[in-house]
């Protein structure tokens, strides 16, 4: 390979995995409002639900559980803050995160939804600067993703964060929208109302040029969370032919 080919799959390989971190988590704790927050895109709720937990996981250094509420609530709060392009606040959000996630997993290191939180924060730091971000937190984000797969296969979000990684890497590296597409598929198998899943393969299927199927699976997923503004959105954008 040359150099600059090396160059290239290496970006590529950089956002792909801060890509696939934006995704929805399951639900927790608290997850009616973290997740009404997340889907109102309402930073200011996220913020005092993240600063709760992080509190909470102080006082409980040696409880595997509450270090990952806090390890989710400050997911969500990266994830929203994302959105809405603050990249500074999503980077401390992931990184306090992550402190929680590697308690976690240091308590209890066989949980395989700890390694998919540790994956997903590491990826979520990246956007706010990609290349020194890949190269502190990307074999993190990508190694933990793996991890949580191979200890359990039947996680229908895992798949997801694997489809949107495969829907930005090229197909001549092995990703590709087909490839993004069978994960997606794979997750509804597994998990008929996850929202995310049909939000993402409308998404993927949209780039593919299948506009009907695309606006299908957008429509299936606001019908399976009518709150989410980011679906209305891709909604939007996806013409009715």
């Amino acid at each position: 390979m040359m150099a600059g080919e090396y160059c290239f799959v290496t970006l590529r390989k950089m956002r792909f995995i801060a890509l696939a971190a934006l995704v929805s988590l399951p639900a927790l704790a608290n997850s009616n409002e973290l997740e009404s927050a997340r889907d109102k895109q309402d930073r200011a709720v996220l913020a005092k639900l993240a600063g709760d937990s992080a509190a909470a996981a102080a006082k409980a250094p040696k409880d595997p559980v509450v270090q990952y509420k806090a390890a989710v609530a400050n997911s969500y709060l990266a994830e929203v803050a994302t959105e809405l392009k603050d990249k500074g606040e999503a980077q401390r959000a992931a990184e306090t995160g992550i402190k929680a996630a590697k308690e976690a997993l240091t308590l209890k290191p066989d949980v395989a939804e700890y390694h998919r939180i540790l994956g997903t924060l590491c990826g979520q730091v990246i956007p706010a600067n990609v290349l020194l971000g890949a190269m502190k937190y990307g074999k993190c984000a990508q190694e933990s993703i793996n991890k949580a797969i191979e200890l359990d296969g039947k996680s229908a979000i895992s798949y997801v964060s694997r489809g949107i990684g495969n829907y930005y890497l090229p197909a001549q590296f092995g990703g590709g929208l087909d490839v993004a597409i069978k994960d997606f598929d794979k997750a509804i198998q597994l998990d008929p109302k996850n929202a995310e899943a049909y939000l993402w393969r409308g998404i993927a299927r949209r780039k593919a040029n299948q506009v009907a199927e695309a606006r299908q699976d957008l429509q299936k997923a606001l019908q399976l969370n009518p709150n989410r503004l980011w679906t209305k959105q891709q909604l939007d954008k996806t013409p009715a032919k």
